[in-house]
C-alpha cells in the first residue's frame, strides 16, 4: 500500500469519526458533509455510504437513502443497515413488494449475528408492517375486482331469469312478469295487460324464480370463500411464543423441547435465572438450538394467509 492511499484511508477514518459525533449531536449536516468527505477520499469502503444514508434517513429523504445504500450494497451484499434502509426508503415510494425482500434480507443477515447485538426486533416490526402494507393494498384491489364481477353475475343471472319468464309466459297468459327488489328481496312483478283475471302464478314460473334465488345463493357463497383470504385472521396459538404470546420471529427449542422466542428466552435467563421458564429445569444458552421445524410452519402460515393480521 502507497503512503498516498494508507493516507487517504487514514484521513477518511478521521471524516468518519468527526461524522459520528456530528451525527450524535443532531448535526446532520455536518454529520453529511464529513461523510461526503470521506467518500471522496475512499469511494469502496461501505460503511461510508450507509453512515451518510443514516443521515439522509434522519431528514427523511429518502430518494438520497435508497441511492446511498443501493452503493453500499453494490461493495457489500450483505450490510444489514443498507438492506435494512433500502426497505425503509422502497416502503416510502410505495414498492412494497421490494421493500419486503430487502427487509426479509436484513433480517436474516440480523438473525446471523451476535444474538441481542442488532436491531432484528426493530427490522422485525418494520418488515411486519410493510408484509400488512403489501396485503392490505393487495386486498383492496382484489375487494373491488370481487365486487364489480359479483355485480355483473348477478345482473347477468337476473337477465338470465326475466328471458325465461319471458318465454314460459308466451304461451300461458298475457301477462309481462319481470323481477323487481322489495325491501332487499327479488320478487315477480306483474304488469297487467289485461285485469286482475290475467294474472298467472304458473308452476314453471314459480320454479325459475326459485332456481334464481338458488343461484344467487350459490354465487354469494362463492364470492364469499373467494375473499377469505383477505379478510384478517388470528394467529394460532401453537405460532406463538409461550412468554411473548406473539407470533415466532426467531424461534428457538430447549433440551425440554418447548420453543420460545430467542430474544426473550435469552433476556429471561439473563435477568431471572438459568432455567427453563416453563419445565423450571436448569438450562443455559449454550443449549438452546434454532427451531427450524417451527420457524418453517411460521414461514408457510404467513405465506398461506398473506400476513392478514397486525403485529405491531
Amino acid at each position: 500500500m502507497s503512503p498516498g492511499v494508507a493516507s487517504a484511508e487514514k484521513q477518511a477514518e478521521i471524516l468518519k469519526d468527526q461524522g459520528n459525533v456530528y451525527f450524535k449531536k443532531e448535526r446532520l449536516s455536518a454529520a453529511i458533509d464529513a461523510y461526503t468527505e470521506a467518500i471522496t477520499l475512499c469511494p469502496l469502503i461501505p460503511v461510508y455510504w450507509t453512515n451518510r444514508a443514516l443521515c439522509h434517513r434522519k431528514r427523511n429523504e429518502w430518494e438520497r437513502v435508497e441511492s446511498d445504500c443501493r452503493k453500499a450494497l453494490e461493495l457489500d451484499k450483505d450490510s444489514v443497515k443498507a438492506h435494512y434502509m433500502l426497505g425503509l426508503a422502497l416502503l416510502q415510494s410505495q414498492q412494497y413488494r421490494e421493500a419486503v425482500k430487502q427487509l426479509e434480507k436484513a433480517l436474516e443477515l440480523g438473525r446471523g449475528g451476535k444474538p441481542g447485538t442488532y436491531m432484528v426486533e426493530e427490522i422485525w416490526q418494520e418488515l411486519a408492517k410493510a408484509r400488512y402494507t403489501e396485503w392490505e393494498q393487495g386486498a383492496l384491489v382484489r375487494k373491488r375486482q370481487q365486487k364489480d364481477l359479483k355485480e355483473l353475475c348477478e345482473r347477468l343471472l337476473k337477465e338470465d331469469c326475466e328471458r325465461r319468464l319471458t318465454i314460459a309466459d308466451v304461451n300461458t297468459a298475457p301477462v309481462k312478469q319481470s323481477l323487481v327488489e322489495i325491501d332487499g328481496v327479488i320478487q315477480l312483478d306483474d304488469d297487467e295487460f289485461s285485469g286482475d283475471e290475467n294474472k298467472s302464478d304458473d308452476p314453471p314460473n314459480e320454479e325459475i324464480t326459485k332456481l334464481y334465488h338458488q343461484h344467487l345463493e350459490t354465487l354469494t357463497q362463492v364470492f364469499d370463500k373467494a375473499g377469505a383470504p383477505d379478510r384478517p385472521v388470528e394467529v394460532p396459538d401453537h405460532l406463538c411464543c409461550k412468554i411473548t404470546m406473539d407470533i415466532f420471529r426467531d424461534p428457538v427449542i430447549t433440551p425440554s423441547g418447548v420453543t420460545y422466542e430467542r430474544a426473550t428466552l435469552l433476556e429471561h435467563l439473563r435477568k431471572v435465572g438459568k432455567f427453563d421458564p416453563v419445565t423450571r429445569t436448569p438450562l443455559s444458552s449454550d443449549l438452546v438450538v434454532p427451531n427450524l421445524a417451527m420457524k418453517e410452519a411460521v414461514q408457510a402460515y404467513l405465506d398461506d394467509h398473506g400476513w392478514a393480521y397486525r403485529t405491531y
